[in-house]
């Protein structure tokens, strides 16, 4: 593989990156503060968003694994076809409507499609790793480029949501009037302190922000399709037939290494999700760093770019299991950050998660290509199973994320979240707590402990790689 076509396939992955990161970081604190939809709404918009992107997981990977091959491919048509709709929902998600009534029924709706959508795309781009080369370690070489351009996808959707929306979350009325709030005997900390914006321009910075991603969406997928050639299955024969999508699901969920790998990255990745989802509420009502956290967010995600290559020698050198001892990183770190609030230690937190998320990022995406060639050599003459492995491993994470969302923005409505408040109260400010610190922790490792029992070493990767070759 050329260093060009890398690159393109990499940037290819960074706009849903671009898109999903403003959503991750600041969806739910929009609902809560802008939108001013209940925390038990908000929680069902995030659960339900993330439950109709993860089953249409599976239903993309059956159709995508009847596709028949055309002149650009069997997988780039799909990407293709989804994008502009994309773009469209995304726009709208971030639209104020000038209704009240009908609000949590119109997130829903555009949330739900663009969860869905960016699952038509996420299925195919992954799987198609296994069709831009036979050989592994320019596969790994192909993710890590990958991992690199969407976690600067990630950094460019924070800041410039951040950048741009930071002004409609400083809220001048808090840091102006501190005396005023705090001699009237505390009514600011049961009453919202702003109006009800019932004009959808009154917050127009969100729809500049999606106006803004949607261009470098489109900008990104015009890249990947015009550097990017998608080649057939290089192991299948002619005679070789495709795996029906039940048959090839049941034998997937039979499969060891793959059910290790996914069980322990589900439990990661929602730790992942619960630190994004609620680091901007964490700095804004429980750590007084309201006027910090789109500089916070940037460093996180400044520190996990510039970290993917280094994990990537990580893992040549020493294995993708060691590798993984990266995660843990993060964890006594947060809990500092949870107890000692202060500015200093926030952006060194900020920093090391930054590390530790590169490496969450990096190594499952590196590890399936691993499972999927196991897969191929005990199952030698079916071809197509693919985007069986990627649709469904993307499926289980969507899952479970959006149970965690969905759960934790439920505590924030069980313990009395108001929004548009200067003050939130005690029971609030240590869920927040808990939420940053004490269940990523346990999270993490767990599905670290699920992970000393993948199978798949740097010698069984070694071996499996000359028996593929063999057959090839």
């Amino acid at each position: 593989l050329s260093v060009c076509s890398k690159l393109c396939y990499a940037i290819g992955g960074a706009p849903n990156q671009v898109a999903g990161s403003a959503a991750a970081f600041f969806l739910q604190i929009y609902l809560l503060d802008i939108a001013h939809i209940t925390p038990f709404h908000a929680s069902l918009v995030l659960f339900i968003g993330k439950a109709s992107g993860a089953v249409t997981d599976p239903v993309a990977g059956f159709f995508i694994s009847k596709s028949r091959w055309t002149k650009i491919g069997r997988l780039m048509p799909w990407m293709l076809a989804c994008t502009p709709f994309t773009v469209a929902s995304y726009f709208f998600l971030w639209y104020l409507p000038p209704f009240v009534a009908g609000r949590v029924a119109w997130y829903l709706t555009f949330y739900c499609l663009f969860q869905a959508l960016t699952t038509l795309f996420q299925v195919p781009y992954s799987a198609l790793t296994m069709f831009l080369s036979t050989d592994q370690k320019e596969r790994d070489s192909a993710t890590a480029y990958r991992m690199t351009m969407e976690v600067l996808g990630t950094l460019i959707g924070a800041a410039l949501q951040g950048q741009i929306v930071a002004s409609a979350h400083v809220s001048h009325h808090c840091t102006t009037n501190v005396s005023a709030n705090t001699s009237s005997q505390g009514s600011s900390l049961h009453e919202p302190s702003v109006p009800e914006p019932l004009d959808p321009l009154s917050h127009p910075v969100y729809m500049i922000a999606a106006g803004v991603i949607g261009g470098v969406y489109l900008l990104g997928i015009v890249i990947f399709f015009l550097g990017v050639k998608e080649k057939d299955d290089p192991y299948a024969l002619t005679s070789d037939r495709a795996i029906p999508f039940c048959k090839g699901l049941r034998l997937t969920m039979k499969h060891g290494p793959y059910v290790k790998l996914t069980a322990s990255f589900l439990l990661i990745s929602t730790a992942v999700q619960l630190e994004q989802s609620n680091f901007v509420l964490f700095c804004t009502h429980a750590a007084d760093l309201r006027n910090h956290f789109q500089y916070l967010v940037v460093t996180i995600l400044v520190s996990a770019a510039v970290s993917i290559p280094f994990w990537q020698k990580i893992l040549q050198r020493f294995g993708k299991k060691c590798a993984a001892c990266g995660i843990s990183w993060m964890i006594p770190f947060a809990v500092m950050l949870v107890t000692i609030p202060n500015l200093i230690l926030a952006y060194f937190v900020a920093f090391v998660s930054g590390l530790s998320i590169a490496a969450s990022l990096l190594l499952p995406w590196s590890m399936l290509p691993d499972v999927v060639d196991d897969f191929r050599l005990q199952n030698p003459h079916g071809k197509g199973h693919e985007t069986i492995f990627y649709s469904s491993y993307v499926f289980f994470t969507k899952m479970s994320t959006g149970i965690g969302l969905g759960i934790s923005a439920a505590g924030l409505e069980f313990t009395g979240y108001k929004p548009g408040i200067c003050k939130q109260s005690d029971d609030v400010i240590l869920t927040l707590k808990i939420l940053i610190g004490a269940v990523p922790a346990v999270l993490i490792i767990v599905g670290l402990f699920i992970l000393l029992f993948y199978p798949i070493t740097e010698e069984s990767r070694k071996e499996t790689k000359l028996a593929l070759e063999v057959l090839r």
